[in-house]
Parts: C-alpha cells; structure tokens; sequence
C-alpha cells in the first residue's frame, strides 16, 4: 500500500478548505483516509495552515510520499528541511 499525503476538499461551493490527509493512494481525492494530519484554508488573509509536525514526520520517516501541492504548503515551515536533516544524521551514524 502505497501512502500518500495530499488535500481533501471540503467546505460548500466557492468556500473550500482542506485537511491534509494520509491516504493510500488509490483511494479516491475526497474519500477514504487514514490519517488528518491538519488542515489549509486559502480564504482567510493570509492564508492559515496547521500541521500535526510530529505525525507529518512519523509518515515521512515511514515512506510516505507528498502531493506537489502539499509539498510547497508545508516547504516554508521547515518541516521538510528538518526530515532531509535527520535522513542524513541517520545515514552519517549507520556508515560510521
């Protein structure tokens, strides 16, 4: 089971807002999850976005994979940032 983390649609017509979400990936956009890991409103100014950090990093460090819009939501918080750090701590200890 591949798992990806990606927005689900919610709210009513032209007042969307989303969870991100844990899905496997051949599970359809709005449906079945796994796991809310927070959520995007683009409507409010500036846009607000909350993420769960510690469970976010739990899926990356389990293979979970980024939709691209995900991925540039949560790029300036640093999240991804500090997994690539820990990624290479951890290769820097298993060579040495």
């Amino acid at each position: 089971m591949a798992v990806v983390i990606r927005l689900k649609r919610m709210g009513s017509h032209k007042k969307p807002f989303y969870r991100l979400v844990a899905a496997d990936s051949r599970c359809r956009r709005d449906g079945r999850f796994i796991e809310e890991l927070g959520f995007y409103n683009p409507l409010t100014v500036p846009h607000k976005l909350e993420v769960k950090k510690d469970n976010l990093m739990k899926w990356l460090r389990d293979g979970a994979q980024l939709s691209d819009t995900v991925k540039g939501l949560v790029k300036p918080l640093g999240i991804l940032k500090e997994f690539h750090e820990e990624k290479v701590e951890k290769a820097k200890k298993a060579k040495a």
